[in-house]
């Protein structure tokens, strides 16, 4: 398995040691190499990297400069996040032994994974498919979960497709970066909600895309906004969520979902829709899927199991339209030849066995719990000038600070005390002038006892600004 996937943009300004230092800078402070991670020997990652060992050395060294990394003689470089003076702790990859209540997490709470009936799953698919189990897959996944898959697609998200259309990937996050691999050329413009998920844009901005921002209204895009944009950029695609919105929990009318598909006709440009949380709904509001609305096959649809089963089994899908069908196949050929063959027959048996509608009822009312503790305790303290959408669904709530505080002072502040929050900066990676006056919590991984005393902290440290 690869240590990082990059793709140097050759006609950048940047020299290829510092767009490497800057891909590793992101996935140091966005959690996925690990404190105390060590990482790849120079010789190891040039040669795994197709580059030169001096670029390696230097974007290292950049790592080390900047307090990403240390450095221990003859044995390495091992990621620093202790030290590091942007993020003294990440708050995406907190050390569990410190007790921090931690709002900054959408990754359930290990606890409530269905640790039992899965590895039930696992133990019946070796002993039914023994040595196969651990084969190669078709590079587009394993038969039977794509059939399994159009059922499920079309029970809970009024997706219909068919088996030669589903791509299974190892995680919405690959998902996105074949979307990156397979569509973008250095120069072209992509355009996205803003704010938005960081980590898409990063994987489109390492294909040497252009990024261009569209506002959001309280019901999704603004499409004024979005067709300016679109006749002055002729964008490649549109990424964007649907349903609960990371970060900012939007969710769109049919008005605008229709609207949208109209536009993405009349100017010819596909659209990316990442769905992660569309079965978590709490309220009885009817919402849709983009691409169940798709009769032209404009809309790639990304789907994740990991906020609705395990993040670490890495399991999701793309529908994709029929005309991209070859391109996405050969991309993820070269990407990991096929995702993991256990898993995927293990996920198969899961959801033809009904164990997913009995796990998803589960995590829906966990999830409602925290949500109404949450929605109840904030609502409390609105006094303090705090204002919030009321999502109906999905794993956090977007807040807005009074009087122009800062989002990073605040969760400096919090963090201080034991509770760890995302501030807005993350989430306008594509911006100039990024917005800090928004803070996201997120309820997925903490108690509900701990949303008081969280939501104390952070009304103890609000007064420091006040």
């Amino acid at each position: 398995m690869s240590f990082v996937s990059i793709q140097f943009g050759n006609n950048s300004a940047q020299p290829k040691y510092m767009q490497l230092f800057f891909h590793l800078k992101e996935k140091i402070i966005a959690g996925e190499l690990e404190n105390g991670l060590r990482l790849p020997s120079v010789r190891n990652l040039a040669k795994e990297l197709n580059i030169n060992s001096a670029t390696v050395v230097a974007a290292y060294k950049e790592l080390e400069v900047n307090r990403y990394v240390n450095v221990k003689k003859g044995s390495g470089y091992y990621v620093n996040m202790e030290s590091n003076k942007e993020s003294k702790i990440n708050p995406l990859q907190h050390d569990d032994s410190k007790n921090y209540i931690n709002f900054a997490s959408a990754t359930p709470n290990p606890r409530i994974f269905p640790t039992d009936t899965f590895k039930d799953c696992i133990n019946q698919v070796i002993d039914r498919d023994r040595g196969y189990a651990f084969g190669y897959q078709d590079i587009n996944g394993y038969k039977e979960l794509r059939a399994s898959l159009c059922i499920h697609l079309l029970r809970y998200n009024s997706i219909a497709t068919t088996a030669d259309r589903i791509q299974v990937v190892s995680g919405s996050q690959q998902g996105i970066d074949i979307v990156g691999k397979t569509l973008v050329s250095p120069g072209d413009y992509v355009l996205t909600e803003t704010p938005t998920y960081y980590g898409a844009v990063e994987a489109f901005k390492s294909r040497g895309a252009r990024i261009v921002g569209v506002k959001l209204e309280k019901d999704g895009i603004d499409l004024l906004d979005l067709e300016r944009k679109v006749r002055i950029c002729k964008p490649r695609f549109m990424y964007m969520m649907a349903q609960y919105q990371n970060p900012t929990t939007i969710s769109y009318s049919l008005e605008k979902l229709k609207g949208l598909l109209k536009l993405s006709e009349k100017y010819d440009f596909l659209i990316v829709e990442d769905d992660s949380m569309s079965e978590i709904a709490f309220d009885k509001k009817q919402r849709s899927t983009l691409k169940s609305l798709d009769c032209n096959d404009r809309v790639i649809y990304i789907k994740s199991f990991s906020k609705l089963l395990m993040p670490g089994l890495r399991i999701g899908c793309l529908v994709l339209p029929k005309n991209l069908l070859e391109a996405f196949t050969r991309t993820k050929q070269s990407t990991d030849i096929s995702s993991s063959g256990l898993i995927q027959r293990a996920l198969d048996l899961y959801l033809r066995s009904g164990k997913w509608d009995e796990h998803i009822n589960y995590m829906r009312e966990i999830y409602n719990g925290k949500y109404e503790v949450m929605l109840s305790q904030l609502n409390s303290i609105r006094k303090l000038g705090l204002t919030f959408m009321e999502p109906g669904g999905g794993l956090y709530f977007w807040v807005r600070l009074p009087h122009s505080i800062s989002s990073i002072k605040v969760s400096e502040e919090c963090q201080k005390k034991g509770l760890l929050l995302l501030p807005s900066p993350p989430f306008y990676p594509n911006e100039s002038k990024f917005k800090d006056s928004f803070l996201r919590l997120s309820f997925a991984s903490v108690e509900v006892k701990e949303i008081k005393e969280g939501l104390d902290i952070l009304i103890a440290v609000l007064g420091l600004f006040l």
